[in-house]
């Protein structure tokens, strides 16, 4: 029998992006699979949404997260029967063969296994050609993950239950919210190297609006990250090599208009340290806040 893949989703108020991400499960090719919706406690029509679909392998649970996402996708992943887990967030959606594409690199002995998603930005978009920026990650997968920062979109993974099991899930810590996903990447790493990107878009991110997106808390929460990996980033003699804390510091500062904070990060960006279009960006925000400082 094909292994049993369990979908978590969780959601708030999203009823009709809601419907959107479980029409793309009910398309999937791949039929053994079950979808655990964890509602934080919705205002809007979500449960209804779920109930008429009439669908026995939808279970429904309700949860009051305070804010913490990781502690409504650790619920999923404890009421999980599945040998796999899939995490798709409630506005984000698949292409019909994501699971059958994912299976098949699982069952041939990878742990992960990940994929792009086309980035949508409009309600009515017809074609989709801009992509997440997931990357092949390099061994050992742990310095790649901490030098380079998240290569992974969260609703594109799938992974064998018994590894979330083993890192006890998603970190719930307030100081990690948002980058809960990336901190449980780097978890992994350290039990298993047997990450795997598909070679293919397999799915569609909404960038539209509505996703958790704070720059102050962004700054202050890489703060708290690189002092949590404190210890590995000095035995690996990883200090001055991981660029993407400097480039999110001061991409967040220069949005929040601390401009002169924000050209101290970007200014400790190398040519060599980072892919060039990152380097573009940071060249391009270094003239527009000279700009804005003679003014």
């Amino acid at each position: 029998m094909k292994p049993l893949i369990s979908i978590v989703i969780p959601t708030y108020n999203r009823a009709r992006d809601l419907k959107r991400a479980l029409d793309s499960v009910i398309s999937q090719t791949y039929t053994n699979w079950e979808v655990i919706i964890v509602d934080n406690h919705s205002s809007d029509n979500s449960e209804i949404i779920v109930n008429e679909f009439n669908e026995p392998k939808f279970k429904f649970f309700k949860i009051h997260n305070h804010g913490i996402i990781a502690a409504s996708r650790n619920l999923g992943i404890k009421n999980a029967q599945g040998e796999f887990i899939a995490f798709l967030d409630s506005d984000d959606w698949w292409a019909p063969i994501k699971l059958e594409e994912s299976i098949k690199y699982l069952i041939g002995g990878m742990d992960l296994v990940y994929h792009e998603l086309f980035i949508v930005k409009y309600a009515d978009q017809k074609t989709f050609k801009k992509t997440t920026a997931d990357r092949v990650l390099k061994k050992p997968i742990f310095s790649d993950l901490m030098i380079k920062g998240n290569g992974i979109s969260n609703s594109s993974v799938v992974i064998r239950k018994k590894i979330l099991d083993t890192i006890d899930g998603l970190s719930e810590k307030p100081e990690l919210v948002a980058m809960e996903d990336y901190d449980a990447w780097l978890r992994v790493s350290k039990i298993t190297q047997n990450f795997f990107k598909i070679p293919k878009v397999l799915g569609f991110y909404w960038a539209g609006g509505g996703n958790i997106s704070n720059h102050q808390l962004l700054f202050n929460h890489i703060n708290s990250f690189k002092l949590r990996y404190s210890e590995e980033i000095l035995k690996l003699d990883l200090t001055n090599k991981i660029y993407w804390t400097n480039y999110a510091k001061g991409r967040a500062l220069y949005l929040l208009g601390s401009y002169a904070e924000a050209e101290k990060h970007l200014e400790l960006i190398r040519f060599t340290q980072v892919p060039k279009f990152l380097y573009l960006k940071r060249c391009l925000m270094l003239i527009l806040i000279k700009f804005y400082n003679k003014k």
